[in-house]
């Protein structure tokens, strides 16, 4: 289990779910894993369980990135996961007409200015060996609208586009720097837990929320993970630029199932 033996990777947002899994996945691969967040406390605790650095990162603070940058050194691998959905705190509105701009924007500023930092300090610290992979973490909702969430399928939408535009710098700039997307749909993390609920309704809405999934159920963490494995290791040398789903087959076809 040696795919990404001697490479130095940072994961954000890594205290828990997708971050935590990938930087599980990494390690166990051999890697070297800075895991970082805002929540020191988790983050302390998710560090310490699986052997791996860590310090704190907050991605919409550039400052944070230069110290992070400092710290780490040269990179191999940046996996830019952290981010929210803006329910976090509470069902304030999110559609397009209702949306607070406070709310949108605090929604942009860590989904897509986050990753904007993040891929400019990691070209920053791949540059010198003139190699890497940039993998940013999207979501199903960058690449469709979501009435309830607007906010977060914009900002999603641009981490995708972005994307594109990072890897072509890079390839225009003469770099073997990689970046590509990952594309997560409803995938069973703590983000999802205000939307879930709890007691008897929660079934009810687990099998609600995966109804037009063709194989009807929630994705695991691990799953994200094993596609970042496959993307940080020299396997995807020829990978850039690429959107990867993970969405049990909903973005194949239509919601309608067959026979309906």
């Amino acid at each position: 289990m040696t795919r990404l033996a001697n490479k130095k990777c940072l994961v954000t947002g890594a205290a828990r779910g997708i971050g935590y899994a990938i930087s599980e996945a990494f390690k166990r691969e051999g890697a070297t894993v800075w895991m970082s967040d805002n929540n020191g406390d988790a983050l302390e605790h998710a560090a310490q369980s699986l052997g791996c650095e860590a310090f704190h990162l907050d991605v919409r603070n550039e400052n944070d990135w230069r110290k992070a940058i400092d710290k780490t050194g040269a990179l191999d691998v940046v996996v830019n996961n952290a981010g929210i959905t803006g329910f976090e705190d509470g069902a304030e509105p999110h559609d397009p007409e209702n949306a607070s701009l406070t709310a949108w924007r605090a929604v942009h500023e860590t989904n897509l200015d986050g990753v904007f930092l993040g891929c400019k300090y990691a070209i920053r610290a791949m540059r010198p060996a003139g190699k890497g992979s940039i993998i940013n973490i999207s979501s199903r909702s960058g690449m469709v609208g979501v009435p309830a969430a607007a906010a977060y399928a914009s900002s999603k939408a641009a981490v995708r586009n972005h994307t594109k535009s990072v890897a072509l710098y890079c390839a225009q700039e003469g770099l073997d720097i990689r970046c590509n997307s990952i594309h997560p749909a409803a995938i069973m993390t703590s983000m999802w837990e205000p939307m879930l609920g709890a007691g008897a309704d929660r079934e009810k809405n687990i099998e609600a929320f995966v109804k037009d999934t063709p194989v009807k159920r929630f994705g695991a963490a691990h799953e994200v993970a094993e596609v970042a494995v496959m993307l940080a290791s020299d396997e995807a040398r020829y990978m850039t630029g690429a959107e990867l789903t993970i969405d049990g087959g909903i973005l194949a076809g239509s919601a309608a199932a067959p026979g309906d």
